[in-house]
């Protein structure tokens, strides 16, 4: 079995399990017996690739940047998670949940979002299977993320302003995670990344594993090995990573790196580089690391990219920094929005400004030539283009 992988109690090294009220201990708890014999089942497995296939596009393909290599000399493969239905990762794992609720007959979902690409996920496979679809998001990612809220509506969502704290997703996940205690017989909650409760974390990175199963597939086809030098991704909670790294954290030969976003500078005060300042504790119903004060409040994230500035990352993600099996470093606000800037202008690709921090990790690598590298491009820059504009002046 691997180290790296959750073990029977819920746990990575130290980090996972289920911290959690009393009143959800119910549905958590039906979810833990029934999760995996049901994702294993014939049916199940069908209808989800099915989807995949049909309805999410994928496999999504491996591109070789051949203008973004020759610059920093080294054969780099953009995964093109930005290519899906939705425009980005989060689709793999709401069709998944979607399955899962219908299977263990909930009629009501709800859903947490930061910079939407999950909120959109979840009210299209509402939409599809005909659910009823809440949405909580922060007041303030609902301003900077308009053409995703407009999606949810049109989908026939409801999107519940989060207005306490600092209005972005921390505070969504805790109205979430109200509503469901209130709603606990009808209602599955589809958390979009791997964090929460066991098994959430698991289950989530079960089904963004289809990122690096298809990758291996794949660059064994284009270079004759399946394994790269390095695997790069973003991290907030940690979903797009969780599934890029899922099939390589046991091949010691590759090298993981997962890039957070450090803001305005990890020592600013306005920043989301959780492994750097965060210490050990509970965060949304597992054991993690998390950004907090000396008596365990929670320090405020903040991010240019709606999606990273989360306070915290999945318990995975923190024993693989623990363990030292991966390198997380971050990116600063400026780092990314260039490195977005110049994946557009080398390769005509807009990314996500959360997949242009990964982007801006290759700034500060070296390279000998002959190193094979896949970024994971987790999403497309459509929903951010408001912020480029800004930003850059256009």
């Amino acid at each position: 079995m691997s180290k790296y992988q959750v073990n029977e109690k819920g746990y990575y090294g130290p980090f996972g399990g289920a911290y959690i009220p009393e009143m959800l201990y119910p549905n958590v708890e039906e979810l833990r017996q029934q999760y995996l014999s049901i994702i294993k089942e014939k049916s199940f497995q069908e209808e989800f690739q099915s989807l995949l296939r049909d309805y999410v596009g994928r496999p999504s393909p491996l591109y070789l940047a051949k203008r973004l290599s020759e610059k920093y000399g080294a054969n780099i493969y953009l995964k093109r998670e930005d290519l899906n239905h939705t425009g980005a990762h989060k689709i793999n794992n709401t069709i998944g949940q979607i399955l899962l609720a219908e299977r263990l007959g909930k009629k009501r979902i709800i859903a947490e979002t930061g910079a939407g690409q999950h909120g959109v996920a979840t009210a299209t496979v509402c939409a599809l299977k005909g659910l009823e679809c809440v949405v909580y998001m922060g007041e303030v990612d609902i301003e900077r993320q308009a053409p995703n809220v407009a999606r949810m509506k049109m989908m026939g969502a409801q999107v519940v302003a989060a207005k306490s704290g600092s209005r972005t997703l921390k505070d969504a996940t805790n109205e979430a995670l109200r509503d469901w205690i209130n709603n606990p017989v009808d209602t599955h909650y589809i958390i979009g990344s791997v964090v929460g409760p066991h098994p959430y974390p698991d289950m989530v990175a079960k089904f963004q594993s289809i990122i690096s199963e298809e990758t291996k597939r794949q660059l064994k086809e284009k270079t004759g090995k399946s394994n790269p030098d390095y695997v790069l991704a973003c991290v907030g909670g940690g979903s797009n990573a969780a599934g890029m790294f899922y099939h390589y954290v046991d091949e010691e030969d590759v090298k993981i790196i997962a890039v957070e976003a450090a803001g305005h500078g990890v020592d600013s005060g306005e920043t989301a580089a959780t492994t750097v300042l965060g210490k050990e504790g509970v965060l949304h119903g597992s054991r993690s690391i998390l950004m907090q004060t000396e008596d365990g409040q929670v320090i405020e994230p903040y991010s240019i990219s709606a999606g990273l500035d989360y306070p915290g990352i999945g318990p995975q993600h923190a024993w693989l920094f623990k363990s030292g099996r991966g390198q997380y470093v971050s990116a600063t606000d400026e780092e990314a929005m260039q490195a977005g800037l110049q994946l557009t202008r080398l390769e005509g690709i807009i990314p996500a400004i959360e997949s242009s921090h990964a982007l801006a990790h290759l700034e500060k690598m070296n390279f000998d030539g002959s190193e094979t590298v896949v970024v994971c491009l987790s999403g497309r820059g459509d929903k951010d283009l408001d912020n480029y504009m800004k930003y850059f002046g256009f």
